[in-house]
């Protein structure tokens, strides 16, 4: 509620320096013979910078001015693009099936985007063995280097060892799509040739 400006009988400074309609500078006001300006126009007054000296006030249609901004904070978030880190995680005594299964999740995040992080998880005196963890993610990540990265390399931490790997690039499905088209129009033009 802080963020959002003082308007017409709201504003508390005696004085206020005055901008039109049309942004034009029209001086330093008192606040009540600013009002009345903003309602002979049939418009609000709004203070845009309250702590100036005097506070900056301005002369606008607020409903307006308001419903452009969550406009412009709707389109600001449709083009924000957020990082989703999936996690998968293993035992140092996986099956081959077992892992063949979470390494179609593993192929499945990186397609999508997503970053993994891969976490084997050692219980009572498995941390004897830690490099059959190590074996895991080496292997992992040999499996799926056409699909992710490494971004961060191996660590131990407690008794778990964390890896987290990243797509190479954005999935990219609407431009695959484009193509196929393109190529479909292609043969097409050849054939009519």
């Amino acid at each position: 509620m802080n963020d959002e400006p003082r308007v017409n009988e709201r504003i508390r400074a005696v004085r206020v320096r005055l901008i039109g309609a049309d942004s034009s500078q029209l001086g330093i006001f008192n606040t009540s013979d600013a009002m009345e300006i903003s309602d002979e126009q049939g418009l609000d007054l709004v203070e845009v910078a309250p702590n100036s000296d005097p506070p900056v006030a301005r002369i606008m249609d607020y409903g307006k001015y308001k419903y452009d901004q969550d406009i412009k904070a709707k389109r600001a978030r449709k083009h924000q693009t957020t990082v989703q880190v999936k996690e998968i995680k293993f035992r140092p005594k996986i099956d081959d099936h077992d892992y063949e299964t979470k390494k179609r999740h593993v192929v499945r995040f990186l397609e999508s985007g997503a970053k993994v992080k891969v976490t084997i998880m050692f219980r009572g005196r498995e941390m004897v063995h830690a490099e059959r963890g190590l074996a895991i993610l080496d292997r992992l990540a040999e499996d799926v280097q056409d699909l992710g990265v490494i971004e961060t390399q191996p660590k131990l931490e407690g008794r778990n060892l964390h890896m987290m790997m990243q797509p190479l690039k954005e999935p990219k499905k609407p431009s695959g799509k484009d193509e196929d088209e393109g190529a479909s129009d292609t043969s097409e033009d050849a054939d009519e040739a």
